[in-house]
């Protein structure tokens, strides 16, 4: 297998919608969208170790076969039951009543919601937690939003499992305008995210920004419905998967808004040694078999059933993998661990496959204010080593550019 840690999106939005009154009252009075993933906010599950699992099993057959951690706002909720839905397509069995369960974990970023990210340490602040529920067997994957993930992984965890990714692109919500640049002199965006700060102000000089606009998508959408300020950017990815693109006012171009580095793309983590739990692998079922080939890409989990001991194996995650997607994932964080830049470096970087099949990187890096904006850009062969290379070549090349104390917190 490559790596431990690209580009099909599904339909995307126009790239600009009518203006027209956006619909917030539905997210701010339906925070858990309970059409959408009817158990995501008021079905707590309780935590049960991994260790005991086997044990419980004999006297509860319905505990859980795999456990998936995750956050508990509704974004990543619906992530997590996407992953689950897929896991069930894959393997039907699945489908039975009690064999995945989602538990939700709070992160620290989670918790501090006063002050900006920056200031409480930037990285690792949605993943932290679950990773420790990962290495202690509370949960057996973790399903993150990859651009949250830091570029060092925990010792004991792999990411070798991406999910297709959605559309990178920032979306622009507001009730006053159709675009930025239609926004008067003065006006206020709102948006916790320094790679959106500097870029909004580097085009538009005569804006401001709102830097600590924190909160699910449900509570920055009623701040604004509230004119706390006047307009905000979010993900279109997650707008799509928490299916509220009516409140989209229109789609900045990837020109005009390079995306966070592997903005779109959902990963899956698992612990990297459970390959000493496999056994019993085929008695499962004859199609099943034990193979070194994705030993790296192990979820063990242990179920009785008919007393029956089965292991289920890497082929759980390994068939939900979009290998477009993990490629480009991992040329672009290449590019970000090559900066090290710190919790106040804005940073961006998209690589995309062109219709000729070949890999296409761009990168940016720019101080906080946007005064100083830095591009760079590669084309090469679509394959892991060449696109590695493409990431850490374009990252140097900043680097370079920057000079000393650019990226310095």
């Amino acid at each position: 297998m490559d790596a431990l840690y690209s580009s099909a999106s599904s339909s995307s939005c126009s790239s600009s919608l009518p203006l027209s009154p956006v619909n917030f009252a539905r997210a701010s009075l339906k925070t858990p969208r309970t059409l959408a993933f009817p158990n995501c906010i008021r079905k707590h599950t309780h935590v049960t170790r991994a260790s005991l699992a086997v044990e419980q099993q004999a006297h509860n057959p319905k505990l859980a076969v795999i456990k998936i951690g995750t956050r508990g706002s509704p974004l990543a909720l619906a992530q997590a039951y996407q992953t689950k839905e897929k896991l069930i397509a894959s393997h039907p069995h699945l489908a039975e009543d009690g064999a995945i369960e989602i538990v939700i974990i709070k992160t620290t970023g989670d918790k501090i919601l006063s002050q900006p990210l920056a200031d409480i340490g930037g990285k690792g602040l949605f993943t932290k937690e679950i990773d420790e529920a990962l290495i202690n067997g509370d949960i057996d994957i973790a399903v993150h939003s990859m651009k949250d993930v830091p570029t060092l992984l925990p010792d004991k965890t792999i990411l070798p499992c991406n999910l297709p990714r959605e559309d990178v692109r920032d979306a622009f919500i507001c009730l006053t305008a159709s675009s930025l640049g239609e926004l008067p002199a003065g006006s206020i965006i709102g948006t916790a995210s320094l790679r959106r700060k500097s870029q909004i102000l580097h085009r538009y000089t005569s804006l401001k920004v709102e830097e600590n606009f924190r909160g699910n998508v449900q509570t920055r959408l009623k701040k604004l419905n509230e004119k706390v300020v006047q307009a905000t950017l979010l993900a279109l990815a997650g707008l799509k998967r928490l299916s509220m693109t009516e409140n989209v006012t229109s789609v900045l171009s990837l020109d005009e808004m390079l995306p966070a580095v592997a903005q779109g793309a959902i990963g899956i983590a698992c612990r990297s040694n459970d390959d000493k739990m496999l056994c019993f692998n085929s008695l499962f079922h004859s199609g099943l078999k034990y193979s070194t080939a994705v030993v790296t890409f192990v979820l063990i989990v242990s179920w009785r059933r008919g007393g029956i001991l089965i292991s289920v194996n890497a082929e759980y995650i390994a068939k939900l993998n979009h290998e477009e997607t993990r490629l480009a994932v991992a040329c672009e964080r290449a590019f970000l661990l090559t900066l090290d830049g710190s919790c106040r470096t804005p940073i961006a970087g998209y690589a995309s496959k062109d219709a000729d099949g070949n890999c296409i990187f761009k990168g940016l890096v720019a101080s906080p204010d946007g005064t100083r904006v830095l591009e760079t850009s590669r084309k090469g062969p679509y394959a892991y080593k060449e696109m590695m290379e493409i990431g850490k070549d374009a990252g140097q090349e900043l680097l370079k550019l920057a000079g000393p104390g650019f990226f310095g917190c």
